[in-house]
């Protein structure tokens, strides 16, 4: 590809459609990513309230609008991958 070409976002589809197993495995693997961060967080805050000899519920309600949205971004995710997943 040239400097002066662009990549459109149809340039990508036929590589997209042509491989719906690449699709999954992305898709599990930013699953596992996220899944791995709620974690970290969770364990990471808890160690930071001990230390600070904060109430572990007064930690976790600092975070908890984060975690609200980390669940619900995964929940969209699995429900894509169990879309995909069912149709092969």
């Amino acid at each position: 590809m040239s400097e002066n070409e662009e990549l459109n976002p149809s340039d990508n589809e036929e590589t997209v459609a042509a491989s719906p197993e690449t699709n999954v495995e992305e898709l599990a693997e930013v699953i596992a990513e996220f899944e791995q961060y709620r974690e970290r967080l969770v364990n990471e805050t808890m160690t930071a309230a001990q230390k600070a000899k904060l109430p572990p519920k007064a930690a976790m309600a600092k975070i908890e609008p984060e975690l609200a949205k980390i669940d619900a971004g995964l929940e969209t995710l699995r429900a894509q991958l169990a879309a995909l997943t069912t149709n092969n």
